[in-house]
Parts: structure tokens; C-alpha cells; sequence
């Protein structure tokens, strides 16, 4: 990224009434599949499926972070992209933890149908807000935030409904866990990449003058 602070100027912050409308249709879209998918990964036993509802939860209150910042400082949007990057590692991290204690007791394989059903109206779902934030995924760290999370939950939901086909196939637990595993890894990438893009503005911010 580069050093230059016109480079932040230009960025798009998403101060637009489009974009304000597209979040709160995708804060909306998320908060229902947390509860859609938590209950069904309890159900199933899946640890993909409680994996992406964990990411849903995650997602609706870092989207309401970004609505929350729109239009205040670049330093405070490059913050609130920080905490959110941070978050998404810390969420990585619990997934990641939660797997292999899962994989050291090894219990039954999860519902394969059950996954397959929600994993795909999960996609769907992601699909709709991928659709309404297309066109705002170029621009600061906060609202790149939101378009990376969005895609995460996509690519989660794939992957979630080859594990339920890996577990039908199977008919044991180590697709589901693979799966959990690889989306945590996930998190960690896009925590990366929201932590240094927010860290690159702040140091912007720090030495060009820009509040």
C-alpha cells in the first residue's frame, strides 16, 4: 500500500446513501442466518455449520461497526477496520481451538442432509449480499472490511456444503472437521489483510496530517 496520503483521500469511505441502505440489508441478512445456523450446527453436530454461524454473528456486529463509523475520521474508520481484523483472528482462533479438541474426541459424524439444506440457503443468503455490495468493495479499510467478510461467508458456505457431501460419502466426522479447520485459516487470512491495510492508514493518518 502506499505511503501517500492523497491515496487515502480518494478511497472511497462509504459516505453514500446506497451503501448505508446495502449494510443494513446485510446486517439484516446476517443476524437471521446467525440464528438459522447456530441451531442447526447443534442439531447436526456440525462444527462447519457453528463455524459460519459464528462468522454471521462476527459479521453483524462488525457491519454495524462500519455503519456506526461511516463519515468520522479516517483514523477512527482505520481503527474500527483494525478491531474488526483483530476480532476475525480471535474468531479464527476459536474455531481452530474448538476442531482439534473436536478431533481429539472424535465423536459421531454430523448430519450430512441437515448441513447440506442450511449450508445452501446460507449461500444463498451470502450470494444476495455479495449482489448489493459489488460495487463498494474497493475502498478504506472499513469498508473493504465488510466486502471481505461477505466473500468469506460465501466461500465458508461452499465449503460447508462439500463437507455435508464429504460426510455423507464418508459417513465419518473428518470432512466436517477438515472444513472447520480451513475456514479458520480463512479467518486469519482476511484478519491479515484488514489488520494491515487499517495499520497502513493509521501510519497515513500519523505522518501525511489526516485526521
Amino acid at each position: 500500500m502506499s505511503g501517500s496520503g492523497c491515496q487515502c483521500e480518494t478511497e472511497f469511505d462509504g459516505v453514500s446513501a446506497d451503501f448505508r441502505r446495502a449494510l443494513w440489508l446485510v446486517i439484516a441478512i446476517n443476524a437471521t442466518m446467525f440464528f438459522v445456523e447456530i441451531a442447526a450446527g447443534a442439531v447436526a453436530g456440525s462444527k462447519a455449520l457453528q463455524a459460519d454461524a459464528l462468522d454471521f454473528l462476527g459479521d453483524t456486529a462488525t457491519y454495524g461497526l462500519s455503519l456506526y463509523v461511516i463519515g468520522m475520521s479516517l483514523r477512527t474508520r482505520a481503527t474500527a477496520a483494525l478491531l474488526k481484523g483483530l476480532s476475525l483472528g480471535a474468531m479464527g482462533a476459536w474455531v481452530l481451538g474448538s476442531t482439534i479438541y473436536q478431533v481429539l474426541i472424535l465423536g459421531a459424524p454430523p448430519q450430512s442432509e441437515v448441513m447440506g439444506v442450511v449450508g445452501f440457503m446460507a449461500l444463498a443468503a451470502n450470494l444476495g449480499s455479495i449482489v448489493l455490495l459489488r460495487r463498494f468493495k474497493d475502498g478504506d479499510a472499513n469498508v473493504r472490511s465488510v466486502w471481505l467478510c461477505s466473500r468469506n461467508d460465501a466461500i465458508g458456505n461452499v465449503a460447508v456444503m462439500a463437507a455435508a457431501l464429504g460426510v455423507w460419502l464418508s459417513g465419518t466426522a473428518w470432512p466436517d472437521l477438515i472444513v472447520a479447520a480451513a475456514m479458520a485459516g480463512l479467518f486469519f487470512w482476511s484478519s491479515v489483510q484488514i489488520i494491515a491495510q487499517a495499520m497502513g492508514e493509521r501510519y497515513n493518518v500519523q505522518n501525511d496530517g489526516y485526521n
